[in-house]
């Protein structure tokens, strides 16, 4: 394809792209994101691909390498469109009758279905499974029907037409509509997006920056992988869109290094949109031009921070500084700087294109929109799930996530990633938006949900999100490199039975420092853990110090 000069010419290109398309013909959407390749997804692909080729069907059946559908506990999952046909757990010996029975003759294959354990009914359709029926994927929805390495596919669903209509738009009335749409940063802190977007236009200077963190650092998250992964030209159309309101030219993607996949398709993803005309000189006509660099992080978790990552981001040691001076007025190399996470760049075209008073009505009042959250832990449907804001955890848990395994009952989820709050199974009913996470002693952070069974120790846990915390400390303050190195020390000495009176008072009082006077949000937000453990479950602490005895039997006491 060659470079497209103006909107009408990517029009053109898009009807022309659709017109080729026949929607009736049987396609296999296959899975193959990170968590499908771990269960054989490529060599999955591979078998597909020669069993079309055996029986004679390449033109008849079309096979569409997709990326993460969300249903991980699932993988490797396989969808048969248009039917929409569902299949689990797939196996390189069902290919052969999967492409002869379901994708030609459109009969079902019951044994690979889903089974609805609260009906024991089979469910042949994606949309019917309980999983998916109960979610609103507006970001991730994409994910299931487009190959990610296809520019082609993502114009074929409407990608890059947000893009069109914001460089016919004033850059301050993009901003206007971002800020109307009522859009909070999906990267932890929930700063309102369009002020961050307009602050940074008014800042003085000619250079700015435009910065996507896909470092997402959280143990057990995965959205953002999986966003970058599934539909990198989502977030690179956010960030085009994002640095022509602002003012900025040039971008970077600081995405980890663990994270290959995500890596590799979003660079090609780069290569298709410059050579479309979509990235780099002169967009689309308009005279407004843009590059896209990306940078490998490191691995650390502290470089999620804004200013330890531009740290990071100039070549030098992911450290963050006080943020009397914002990064909007100085960031990298002390110019005028953006950053956002990849799912806050994934809803912008979202916006633009559907306009703010259609977003404004999804969400709560002070948290608009959907948000996708890591479902781990104890939970029998583990995998990524996008709900609207305000949802009650008991929906996300039992309804979308099925509920306990092993007929356990459930004692706590935390939500946040390893700075988040452990809550209770009397807060099952608390409203999931930014406030009221906030006001229960926990936070919404990228989007990472742990559930917990009765046979977890809640002391325990605590320790382990203090020990995570405490070893990724940059260590450039004292209150958080010398506070969480003495509240490992305790929470150590609690689960291994020396433990003693004053414990718990001495924890509350090395929090209350932390969250008073260290410099990032790594510091003052690791409390949260302890916190929320001591306020909620003190009573296991208590066991611990006065009984010594564990009352879960995780903790080896005595």
């Amino acid at each position: 394809m060659a470079k497209l000069k103006s909107p009408s010419e990517l029009e053109t290109l898009r009807s022309s792209i659709i017109q080729k398309r026949d929607p009736n013909k049987p396609c296999i959407t296959i899975c193959n994101g990170t968590g499908c390749q771990s269960y054989g997804g490529k060599a999955l692909t591979e078998s597909f691909r020669n069993e079309i080729k055996k029986q004679n069907l390449e033109s008849k059946v079309d096979i569409r390498v997709t990326g993460c559908h969300g249903f991980c506990e699932r993988g490797p999952l396989v969808i048969i469109k248009p039917t929409e046909i569902l299949y689990q757990r797939v196996r390189i010996k069902d290919v052969p009758e999967i492409v002869s029975e379901t994708a030609v003759n459109n009969k079902v294959i019951e044994r690979m279905l889903y089974t609805d354990k609260a009906s024991n009914q089979k469910i042949a359709s994606e949309k019917d499974v309980p999983f998916y029926k109960l979610q609103k994927r507006l970001i991730f929805g994409n994910n299931g029907l487009i190959d990610p390495t296809s520019i082609e596919d993502y114009l074929a669903v409407g990608g890059y037409t947000a893009l069109t209509k914001a460089i016919k738009m004033t850059p301050e009335n993009v901003i206007e509509e971002v800020k109307k749409s009522g859009l909070r940063g999906r990267g932890g802190a929930g700063f309102p997006t369009g002020s961050k977007w307009e602050s940074t236009r008014n800042a003085e200077g000619d250079v700015k920056y435009v910065i996507c963190n896909a470092d997402e650092g959280d143990p057990g998250a995965f959205m953002d992988r999986s966003l970058a992964e599934g539909n990198p030209h989502s977030v690179l159309e956010g960030m085009v869109i994002g640095a022509y309101a602002i003012g900025s030219h040039e971008g970077f993607i600081y995405i980890r290094n663990e994270y290959p996949l995500a890596v590799r398709n979003m660079t090609t993803a780069i290569e298709q949109a410059e050579a479309n005309g979509l990235l780099g000189d002169n967009i689309l006509g308009s005279g407004f031009s843009f590059k896209i660099k990306i940078k490998r992080g490191g691995g650390a978790f502290v470089c999620g921070e804004s200013t330890a990552l531009m740290a990071s981001l100039e070549g030098r040691v992911g450290e963050p500084r006080a943020k009397y001076i914002h990064t909007s007025e100085q960031g990298l190399w002390g110019k005028p700087s953006n950053l956002n996470n990849v799912e806050t760049w994934a809803n912008i075209p979202l916006i633009i294109s559907k306009g703010a008073d259609w977003y404004s009505q999804i969400g709560t009042t002070g948290s608009k929109g959907t948000k996708i959250f890591a479902l781990t832990g104890n939970i029998t449907n583990s995998g990524l799930v996008e709900v609207p804001m305000g949802i009650k955890l008991r929906e996300i848990i039992f309804d979308i996530g099925g509920g306990i395994p092993k007929g356990r009952k459930f004692k706590a989820v935390q939500t946040g990633g390893p700075s988040g709050g452990m809550l209770p199974e009397n807060m099952l009913d608390l409203s999931v938006d930014f406030d009221e996470l906030t006001k229960a002693g926990s936070m919404m952070g990228s989007g990472g949900m742990i559930v917990m069974d009765e046979k977890t120790c809640m002391v325990d846990m605590a320790r382990y999100y203090t020990t995570f915390l405490e070893g990724e400390s940059c260590g450039k303050c004292v209150p958080c490199r010398e506070g969480l190195r003495q509240m490992k020390y305790i929470l150590d000495g609690i689960t291994q039975g020396r433990g003693k009176e004053g414990d718990i008072e001495l924890l509350e009082e090395l929090c209350a420092t932390l969250l008073d006077a260290s410099l990032c949000q790594l510091g003052q937000s690791a409390p949260n853990p302890v916190l929320s453990s001591i306020k909620y479950f003190r009573d296991e602490y208590e066991a611990h110090i006065k009984e010594k005895k564990c009352p879960s039997g995780v903790c080896k006491i005595g």
